[in-house]
């Protein structure tokens, strides 16, 4: 599998198929990788590779994934947004689509904060969110499980730098939300959204349908969406027209001739 790589950083990749550009953030937590889309509802690698020059990335050490780099404790959902900015700039992507499972949503978020001129349209598929009634689960299941296995597999890294870096992305000014942008944003964004809400603890239906009701360009899938095959097939045509529709007509620009 290709890499890209800055500095301390390295991301191992994969693509597949031609088309306009579409960004995929696998879910998994921390533990976000390509391999873990095998596990999800759909495979956007398989599903829209037809269409599409499909693109996915293992997580910044994540278990089970090949990318690696430091652990940004003062600023990590930036330090990830800032692989998948820098994924994008590798392969000479301007403009391009992105559909995130779980942490994606807060990914995608941060993105459109970030780079919101190049991301044309993103579809959270059952996003991650601060649930109130649960204020730390996302905190202690990570300090558990992904932290305590990080820190056997890197000795560099401390279990007080996992808290720290843990702490700046689901507590404090991080918590109550998407982790990633406030609500004023989401009601500024103009960008097409496309959201498929899930309804488990690190998934609470109440904020996705909350950022669909505040983000003025968003649409919701049916839901349930996952529980049958063809329920699934539905929410696959509505996330297929959802793309088409916000497309751009003329192909991607490069990013090199963008600048020019």
């Amino acid at each position: 599998m290709p890499f890209y790589e800055k500095g301390d950083v390295r991301i191992r990749y994969e693509e597949a198929g031609s088309g306009f550009p579409l960004l995929v953030i696998p879910g998994g937590g921390l533990n976000s990788t390509i391999e873990g889309l095998k596990t999800h509802p759909f495979n956007p690698l398989v599903e829209f590779s037809n269409e599409y020059r499909v693109i996915a990335a293992d997580l910044r050490n994540a278990k089970g994934g090949e990318s690696t780099g430091p652990l940004e404790t003062d600023r990590p959902w930036d330090a990830f947004t800032d692989d998948h900015i820098g994924l994008m700039d590798h392969l000479g992507i301007r403009q391009f689509m992105v559909l995130g499972f779980c942490i994606g949503g807060p990914f995608i978020w941060n993105l459109l904060k970030r780079a919101g001129d190049r991301v044309v349209a993103a579809v959270p598929v059952q996003p991650s969110g601060y649930r109130h009634e649960m204020p730390e689960l996302s905190y202690k299941n990570n300090m558990k499980g992904w932290g305590a296995e990080l820190c056997e597999r890197r000795p560099d890294i401390t279990m007080a730098q996992v808290d720290k870096f843990l702490s700046n992305m689901y507590r404090g000014e991080r918590a109550d939300f998407v982790y990633t942008v406030s609500r004023d944003f989401v009601r500024q964004c103009q960008t097409p959204v496309l959201i498929l809400p899930d309804d488990v603890p690190g998934h609470p239906y109440v904020v996705a349908l909350e950022s669909a009701y505040l983000a003025p360009n968003a649409q919701v899938t049916l839901y349930p969406w996952k529980m049958n095959p063809s329920q699934l097939q539905l929410a696959l045509r509505h996330v297929r027209a959802f793309l088409k529709t916000n497309r751009p007509a003329v192909a991607a620009q490069p990013l090199a001739a963008a600048a020019q």
